[in-house]
């Protein structure tokens, strides 16, 4: 046994002793059992967690990271959304990260993270993330757990079903939430049958900086669900689930619950390369933005693009293939072998099991029910393994632990169901507080679970917490899925409304994390790299000011000269070349948010003063001792005044200013 653990066992042995003479008569039989999940998620101070796992932010916009198992937040990374805490999406450095053909969109709803894969098991290298409302993805940088890169998706409306990976990370996908006109046009709502199509997009994943729409294929006008890529036997196919195959346009919840099943899509994506290659695709004009971080500058950037290869499936025979799925599916799920289909109805009183090799059968014995836009439907007793009888109400997601069991969330019945491939049993279930909808457990999407545990997320949490007024965070509930019966070990709350989450072990992870910027290799055009290099310029109405950020001073502190009507730019660097050691920067009246400045990072703000007066700026981010002293001040004079141009710097730094240094 650790040292760490016997002292942990020590501490609880004491506090049970401690406590016994007291409690013996009254304690719950649960009281060993809660001990000993405390001590499972107990991790000491200046301890590690076993695991990363990073949840969606739901209407957040964003990705939160938590440790398992403790459950402690570790960070949130801005992605879709302006994050006042450090300045992404308001510093000029950041704002077109968020820049779309609708303009800055600032929010947006991210619901699935995916990693990155190296022959279908996570690698950690990045994080992908969908935007629903504005179809985009984004790419996440996992050695500094930032956001170097965004997507729009265009012919696409509802970025749900996405951004799941291939086991090469060659493409990540997205799919149609709900069906609009292609090309985008005014059309009657009720023409929705002869007008709305969705489509699948292949966007190529693999190059950092090089996001773009690999080609689409168009679809019949259902939404479009959540996808997994195949493995194993089923590698180069797609699975995506779809409802609505009523194509109906109002009341949903009750005109597009009417098919007794739904459809999965099962895509050969190696055979859409194919047909793109052969010049099958059409090229389709499409405008969308790609947004990206320069690595030199730390400038984000956008390039717009034109067009996209759409593909028709009846100009490519065999690209596309309908498998009929009782009842408005969710999810679909792909387990570690690749060889079984696992979809979640959510109206639906079985968990449908689909195979790979039946599949392939079928397709060879065209064992076709119909034909819907160049689809072919196969018939549902030709390609179905087995079903799950009576696993609870509402399956909505599955996973696996990769010792031949699947776990499935029941949103209806608000449990977690634990059953056998192969011989379709339900083998335990444990309850859930409440409202369970997608579950987690590391790798179990992939080749490679790494089955400890399973994370459930919960949309309700009324009487789990103490009460914050009418509105309350979602939850997540640890799950020790070890052994052969279940195990609730924690509940946690959580940023936002995770939808769906990722988990890898630390150490894929923890030893590759940039600590600080080399600041000889900043390459802002703005960057001021010591005392003696700051000032500040004038170029009509437009004000630059060039400062250092370090213990515990600006460079320059005091700044006159500005007018009422100047633009004033903070183009501000912190010096520091050490991990952690971060500064802010604040003025009054800004009407944007702070900066968060990394050790060796520039970062620039707009202001704009509406009055004369002395403003006072500061930093924001307690960084030493003399934090309280870390300030300066800004005058504005009226418009045309005779105040010269100043900024000053210390007396060292003064002495070192030459001329040109001046006159820039």
């Amino acid at each position: 046994m650790s040292p760490t653990r016997r002292i942990v066992y020590a501490a609880v042995a004491t506090a049970l002793a401690g406590g016994a003479f007291f409690a013996c008569r009254t304690a719950p039989a649960t009281t060993l059992v809660g001990n000993d999940a405390a001590i499972k998620v107990y991790v000491p101070p200046g301890s590690y967690d076993e695991f990363y796992s990073f949840m969606s932010g739901g209407f957040s916009g964003q990705v939160s990271v938590y440790g398992l198992p403790s459950g402690r937040l570790l960070k949130v990374i801005p992605v879709f959304s302006q994050n006042p805490e450090n300045g992404y999406g308001y510093s000029e450095e950041t704002k077109a990260m968020l820049q779309t053909t609708f303009g800055p969109v600032p929010w947006d709803d991210s619901h699935h993270p995916e990693m990155s894969m190296t022959d279908g098991v996570p690698d950690g290298r990045w994080l992908f993330i969908n935007a629903n409302n504005t179809p985009r993805v984004a790419r996440i940088d996992l050695t500094r757990f930032e956001t170097d890169e965004i997507l729009q998706i265009p012919n696409a409306a509802g970025g749900h079903a996405s951004p799941f990976t291939t086991p090469d990370s060659k493409y990540i996908v997205s799919a149609t939430r709900f069906s609009v006109p292609i090309p985008n046009r005014d059309v009657p709502i009720d023409s929705y049958k002869q007008n709305f199509r969705g489509t699948l997009s292949f966007i190529t994943a693999d190059q950092p900086g090089k996001m773009d729409i690999a080609f689409q294929i168009l679809m019949p006008g259902y939404n479009y669900d959540l996808g997994h890529a195949g493995k194993g036997p089923s590698d180069g196919w797609f699975f995506f689930t779809s409802y609505n195959s009523e194509e109906a346009n109002t009341k949903l919840e009750e005109n597009a619950s009417k098919n007794d099943k739904d459809y999965v899509a099962a895509v050969n994506y190696r055979k859409a390369e194919e047909c793109v290659a052969a010049g099958k695709a059409k090229t389709f004009p499409s405008e969308y933005d790609h947004n990206y971080v320069d690595p030199s500058s730390g400038i984000a950037k956008v390039e717009t693009m034109h067009s996209v290869k759409l593909l028709n499936p009846m100009d490519c025979d065999g690209v596309v293939y309908y498998l009929p799925t009782p009842k408005s599916p969710h999810g679909v799920d792909i387990d570690p072998t690749g060889e079984y289909i696992v979809a979640g109805g959510k109206l639906a009183t079985v968990i449908p099991v689909h195979s790979f090799t039946k599949l392939k059968k079928a397709i060879a014995d065209k064992a076709f029910e119909k034909v819907v836009d160049g689809i072919p439907v196969l018939k549902y007793e030709a390609v179905i393994a087995g079903e799950v009888q009576k696993p609870g109400l509402g399956p909505l997601h599955t996973e696996f632990d990769g010792k031949g069991y699947a776990y499935t969330s029941m949103f209806i019945s608000s449990e977690v169901v634990k059953w056998k491939l192969g011989t379709w049993e339900v083998v335990d279930r444990i309850p859930t507080y409440y409202s369970i909808g997608h579950l987690m457990i590391p790798g179990g999407d992939s080749k490679k679970p790494w089955g400890k545990y399973l994370v459930a997320m919960n949309k309700i949490t009324k009487d789990r917490y103490l009460p914050t007024g009418p509105e309350m965070f979602q939850s997540a509930q640890l799950i020790d899925i070890s052994g052969d019966k279940m195990k609730l070990l924690l509940d946690f709350p959580t940023i936002g409304e995770p939808h769906y989450a990722q988990a890898i072990p630390a150490s894929l992870i923890r030893d590759k994390q940039l600590k600080f910027r080399n600041l000889a290799q900043n390459g802002n055009p703005d960057v001021t790299r010591s005392e003696s290099d700051g000032g500040i310029t004038r170029k009509g109405k437009r004000v630059d000011v060039r400062m250092i950020a370090i213990r515990s001073h600006f460079a320059p502190d005091n700044i006159e000269g500005v007018q009422l009507g100047d633009t004033v730019y903070f183009h501000v660097t912190n010096i520091e070349q050490d991990w952690d050691i971060l500064h802010g920067f604040a003025i009054l009246g800004a009407n944007t948010s702070e900066l968060i400045l990394q050790p060796g990072e520039t970062r620039t703000l707009q202001w704009i003063p509406t009055r004369v007066g002395i403003y006072p700026f500061y930093c924001t981010d307690f960084c030493s001792a003399l934090h309280q002293e870390m300030q300066g001040y800004l005058r504005v004079s009226p418009a045309g005044s005779t105040v010269a141009l100043t900024a000053n710097v210390s007396k060292k730094a003064q002495q070192q200013l030459s001329e040109p240094a001046k006159a820039r």
